[in-house]
């Protein structure tokens, strides 16, 4: 889901949020009323949507810090993304 959530396997609900995270993290200025209907229409409310939106404002505004001052992640997350970009060496191809 990391990588690509439309390879993973979510609920309709957990998609619908996915869009919305990708859409609000690409292009925020893009949202438009029917965004925030489609996850009403999975069952979320006005609160859950706040929330979701405080969330995903809150890693992309941390990751941008991180990005600028040149933080290192930290050596689990180096691990993961080398597991990730290169999946035929951890399988022992």
């Amino acid at each position: 889901m990391k990588h690509n959530y439309l390879r993973a396997s979510l609920s309709p609900r957990e998609t619908a949020l996915a869009k919305f995270a990708e859409l609000v993290t690409r292009t925020s200025s893009a949202a438009r009323p029917q965004d925030l209907d489609s996850l009403r229409n999975h069952g979320l409310s006005d609160r859950d949507i706040l929330d979701a939106v405080e969330v995903i404002a809150y890693f992309n505004y941390i990751n941008r810090i991180a990005d600028a001052l040149g933080v290192e992640p930290e050596p689990e997350m180096m691990e993961a993304h080398e597991k990730w970009r290169n999946p035929r060496e951890d399988s022992g191809e």
